[in-house]
């Protein structure tokens, strides 16, 4: 018997879900994901279709996971029909062309920037080796060193205030195009301050000092630990007592429709800001107001005094994110702290570094012969042979000791912090910490062991606490990262993808404390997650990409989580339990035990292209010097040469290496089982070495790169730090503004099943700041993603459209 359908938008609903599932009949009270056994991507085609029916309001996943059957879904869509309509948001201007001309000058003039950039290193490390190698003797050489160092420590740090205040004054609130003269003049500064080595002093009093010099207005005891820096300095306002978390953006700048919009971000006294956020210009948050982890203040935004918010876009909240009582805690301390962090650079790390590294080089007969500008033995076979001995060694011994370092080191330092104890700001304890988080976050160990068993052992190496690990094969990606290690606690059976930060440590503007965060066991947790201690979740739960994960409510447990702030969902659908029969008894014992030898020969070979890439540096560097000759500026200005070939060898290198992996073919849409080959064949390809393409970011030879590696990449794509992680299976049209930090991940994997399709973004698009759009997404002409959106899988944006939120959604109009 046929349910009895009691309006329209019921028969009109069911007829669009009949026509995306394939069934004649759908019963109006049949649960979508338990009863016709429908999934988030089945879902996605039928949003999209709904909204391209007039007769409807638009609907978005989260009203199909809120209201999962037709009746509800009518009901709830009838309600907003009847609600007076919003004011609606205006469609983005049509694509239109830039200018080509434009486009080749600016990369032209940014080549040119870089090149000069490199030749002033090789002149002064040219210079400087030869004033260091004149003398003889520990101490002496350690006085130069010191004196070397410390002058090219202060000139790498001055040269972009310098340039900032030659180049631009002071930033005002405008708008330019890129490529255009004027974003010359903003790239050249931006590029400088990234290239800053003050950016290792965040959480230092000396950054802000740094900003301040930039022309910032920051007060007293503000406490700044992201690496993202500001680049408009002059229109960021941040008042005393105030916090700023790490991985959160707060830019000043804004990349849209192929221009650069500047505007003020004005932080009130005692503001917090949480990891992974992002606070768009034209923002306010006044004295006391706090925004949350994972969650986004859209521009022209004003917080008032006191309120907490979270959520993307944000909304208030009643949890408090400082979590911390305050401490006490003096100017002189504060000061002493950031000169202590500076003459230990200054006095210790670097002539040791600079210094230490000239007499082991000289230590050995060979190496000497390498360094001695008046050897000339390019031509012979010893040259190479001695490289070669130098490369092996060097990274045999970076490998050996730089893990031994890791595991050793820091659990001694880390022996000292209480858990749940409160210290003060940039003491004793602090330092420790702040080292800590150092060392045991190189990525190097987390890439060569990610996505394998092995990865389990080196955590557990560096204090994680996994408990009795049910080992999947599959248990960690490559990207982990953490406050402390040695207060981790991940359940049994858990399964974690890329991008997790465990934020186990909290802070206030006086103060802060490390403590525990519990992952709880048989969970499966998403790419680019904030997991807070305190978080509540508990066992098997799925924590989906770019999830908020909550501090208050109940514990959840069986379910899935979704969205900022983040709502219940199904814990897995029909789909994804495909492949359940080979995860269990005597199947799972023999692919696995195939899966660990495979990814073992892939460590292995990337071992052997990391090696074979210092090799090629190595080369390169020790034929400079044999160059050199003494040569004075010329033969600095070859050092310096070297220093470009050296980034389009790498470039190259890399490339060619990925395109080799896939024997120069298109990756195909899957559907696999994590321990199908084919997939342990893609955790290969992830881990190509690509982390020196954010040095053509916003230039256009990184489009040019994209395209090297399989991106069907439009014209004039403006690339001001975009990550596209599966090349062949995206396409990107002309005109593009993918803004920083976002990302174009064509794959999904959750639990045992691994899943990719094609994305296609039109020309003219925009991907705002820290954006994140999901694989099967088609996104229309001109169409623009507000920032720190996750455009989820199978999304159909229409041309012109503006969407927003996590996940996004299109405003309704009633």
């Amino acid at each position: 018997m046929l349910e009895k359908i009691d309006t329209a938008t019921e028969s009109v609903l069911a007829e669009v879900l009949a026509g995306v599932v394939r069934k004649e009949h759908i019963p109006v009270d049949s649960h979508f994901f338990d009863d016709l056994g429908a999934n988030s991507l089945t879902m996605a085609h039928f949003c999209a279709r709904v909204r391209k029916r007039p007769d409807l309001p638009s609907v978005s996943m989260k009203d199909v996971y809120g209201h999962p059957t037709i009746r509800r879904l009518a009901a709830a869509l009838d309600t907003v029909a009847a609600a007076p309509a919003p004011a609606p948001v205006p469609e983005a201007p049509a694509h239109r062309p830039g200018s080509t001309s434009l486009h080749l000058l600016c990369g032209t003039l940014q080549f040119l920037v870089f090149a000069a950039y490199c030749l002033l290193a090789g002149i002064v490390m040219g210079q400087g080796y030869e004033w260091i190698s004149a003398v003889d003797g520990v101490v002496d050489i350690y006085v130069r060193s010191l004196v070397f160092g410390a002058s090219v420590f202060a000139g790498a740090c001055l040269l972009p205030i310098a340039a900032k205040w030659l180049l631009v004054g002071r930033w005002k609130e405008t708008e330019f195009p890129v490529w255009s003269l004027a974003y010359f003049r903003f790239w050249t500064v931006k590029a400088l301050l990234h290239a800053n080595p003050l950016i290792l002093f965040t959480g230092s009093p000396l950054y802000v000092l740094y900003l301040r010099a930039l022309g910032a207005k920051i007060g007293k005891g503000v406490t700044i630990l992201t690496h993202t820096v500001p680049v408009c300095t002059d229109l960021l306002t941040v008042g005393a007592g105030s916090v700023i978390r790490k991985d959160s953006f707060v830019l000043c700048y804004q990349a849209h429709a192929g221009r650069i919009r500047t505007g003020r971000v004005t932080l009130g006294r005692d503001v917090y800001i949480g990891e992974k956020s992002v606070v768009d210009i034209g923002t306010t948050m006044a004295d006391g107001s706090q925004l949350g982890h994972s969650s986004a203040l859209y521009g022209g935004v004003t917080v008032p005094a006191g309120e907490r918010r979270h959520g993307s876009p944000a909304q208030p909240t009643d949890v408090d994110y400082v979590r911390v009582p305050p401490a006490r805690v003096s100017t002189l301390r504060r000061a002493v702290y950031g000169l202590g962090g500076l003459l230990q650079t200054l006095v210790v790390l670097v002539p040791v570094a600079v210094g230490g590294t000239y007499l082991l080089l000289t230590v050995v007969p060979a190496l000497h012969m390498l360094l001695d500008p008046t050897s000339q033995d390019l031509g012979s076979a010893a040259f190479y042979g001695e490289v070669l001995g130098f490369s092996l060694a060097a990274y045999a011994g970076f490998v050996v000791l730089g893990l031994a370092a890791v595991s050793l080191l820091p659990r001694l330092l880390g022996a000292m912090l209480r858990e749940d104890r409160v210290y003060p700001l940039h003491g004793f304890h602090y330092s420790l910490q702040r080292a800590v988080a150092r060392m045991t976050n190189i990525k190097f160990f987390k890439w060569l062991c990610g996505d394998s068993s092995y990865i389990v052992h080196y955590l557990r190496s560096i204090g994680y606490d996994l408990s009795h690990v049910e080992q999947t094969g599959s248990n960690f990606g490559t990207e982990v990262q953490h406050e402390t290690p040695y207060l981790v606690s991940v359940g049994s059976g858990t399964m974690v993808a890329d991008g997790l930060s465990i934020v186990n440590a909290d802070f206030s503007g006086t103060s802060f404390r490390v403590s525990r965060a519990a992952i709880g066991a048989h969970s499966f947790l998403g790419n680019n997650i904030a997991y807070p201690s305190g978080g509540r979740t508990g066992e098997n739960v799925l924590l989906a990409t770019k999830v908020m994960v909550p501090l208050d409510g109940e514990v959840r447990e069986g379910v899935g989580l979704l969205g900022s702030p983040p709502f219940e969902i199904p814990r897995s659908v029909e789909r994804d339990s495909r492949f359940d029969h080979l995860r269990e008894g005597d199947e799972l014992h023999r692919r696995l035990a195939a899966k660990n030898r495979y990814n073992l020969r892939s460590m292995g070979l990337f071992l052997f292209v990391r090696w074979l890439h210092w090799f090629a540096l190595s080369l390169l560097g020790f034929a400079a010097f044999d160059l050199y000759a003494a040569s004075g500026v010329a033969g600095g200005a070859l050092i310096g040469a070297s220093l470009v070939v050296g980034l389009a060898v790498s470039t190259g290198y890399y490339v060619l290496v990925e395109r080799l992996i896939t024997r120069f073919r298109p990756l195909q849409p899957q559907l696999r089982s994590i321990y199908d080959p084919h997939f342990w064949w893609v955790e290969r390809l992830w881990k190509v070495p690509d982390h020196h393409l954010v040095v053509f970011n916003g230039t256009p030879f990184k489009a040019f790169v994209w395209r090297l590696l399989g991106v069907r990449m439009g014209r004039r794509v403006f690339d001001d730090g975009c990550y596209i992680t599966d090349r062949t299976l995206s396409a990107i049209g002309d005109d593009c503004t993918l803004a920083a930090h976002t990302k174009v991940q064509a794959h999904s994997q959750e639990d045992g099943t691994f899943k990719s399709d094609h994305i296609t973004i039109g020309a003219g698009c925009t991907l705002g700041t820290g954006s994140l759009v999901h694989y099967g997404v088609s996104m229309g002409d001109g169409a623009v993603l507000a920032p720190d959106s996750f455009l989820m899988k199978g999304e159909e944006m229409p041309p012109r459209a503006y969407w927003g939120g996590n996940p996004a959604v299109a405003p309704r109009h009633g």
